[in-house]
């Protein structure tokens, strides 16, 4: 059937496909419909986050366990690019990531701002989840409620990196232990080697 179609909508659809494969994943972990996001994964897939580095099925199975310790992520997605690649695609897509918390017993919200980098492969004639990584930008926390204020010292935030000190801090407090290699706007050699390594895996030159 798939022959018999002019490229471009062959095209279209495979894009289309991309596209909704990571509004369904990314829909399903705030939602906390999480089979919907387990189906979204090839078991071999890897995810590589602030707080995580193992496979798809690991990363729902372990944001299953995050949201009941009520760490409740919710992400604000600007819209996916889609590259394809036979049967490979990389997505990319601007985030923020919002996080409610309450520190020194105030109400704050953490937002991190990301680019979200996904690898997707079709196998069997379905499309679903190879890799997600994550580029940190920067980080920002406020007080949802008027007149009500919170300090963190500067020299507790300084071991951690700038790109992502804010969410570091907070996910420590709440036993999250994170990674310090991670790829940032402070850190554009790590942003280099990984996405030599994201559009290598599906044969394609890097974006300059």
């Amino acid at each position: 059937m798939r022959e018999t179609l002019p490229p471009a909508i062959l095209t279209a659809a495979d894009v289309s496909a991309v596209t909704q494969l990571i509004l369904r994943e990314r829909s399903g972990r705030d939602l906390g419909q999480w089979e919907q996001m387990r189906e979204c994964f090839h078991d071999d897939s890897r995810v590589r986050l602030s707080w995580i580095d193992a496979s798809g099925p690991e990363f729902v199975r372990r944001s299953q366990e995050m949201a009941a310790r009520n760490v409740q992520a919710s992400h604000r997605l600007g819209p996916v690019m889609v590259t394809l690649a036979g049967e490979r695609a990389i997505a990319q897509l601007s985030a923020i990531i919002d996080i409610p918390l309450a520190l020194q017993g105030v109400e704050v919200l953490l937002s991190s701002h990301a680019r979200f980098l996904f690898r997707a492969e079709r196998r069997r004639q379905a499309w679903r989840i190879a890799g997600f990584d994550a580029v940190y930008q920067r980080d920002e926390l406020q007080c949802p409620v008027p007149g009500e204020t919170i300090r963190i010292d500067p020299a507790l935030l300084s071991r951690y990196r700038k790109s992502y000190r804010l969410l570091a801090h907070c996910l420590e407090l709440n036993g999250f232990a994170v990674r310090d290699d991670l790829a940032g706007g402070d850190r554009p050699d790590l942003v280099a080697t990984l996405s030599s390594e994201i559009y290598g895996w599906a044969g394609l030159q890097p974006p300059q």
